[in-house]
């Protein structure tokens, strides 16, 4: 996959943006034993977490990089892989395509 070049903030961490292209793993959160990817709306700074987490805002893109469902979402910025373009979709092999 694409994964871009992180900017760290001064903390180390990569600050979430709005726009932003993210796949999400369990090591972003638990919830994410299967991975997602998503791109970011807003980042819901005003919500008390424990430190080094965030809740954002985010579309879930499907396999074709369409917004599939609207989700807010709670994760380590830390785990997040920050992608330049959405993954390509993978055709089954002997579809005759």
């Amino acid at each position: 996959m694409p994964f871009e070049q992180s900017r760290p903030t001064t903390a180390g961490v990569r600050e979430v943006r709005c726009g932003d292209l993210l796949y999400l793993t369990s090591a972003a959160s638990p919830q994410f034993a299967r991975p997602i990817t998503v791109r970011v709306i807003r980042a819901l700074s005003d919500r008390h977490t424990y430190h080094g987490w965030l809740w954002i805002d985010a579309y879930q893109l499907g396999p074709t990089g369409d917004a599939v469902a609207r989700r807010e979402l709670y994760l380590m910025p830390a785990g997040a892989h920050w992608l330049t373009t959405v993954p390509a979709r993978r055709t089954p092999s002997g579809s005759g395509r």
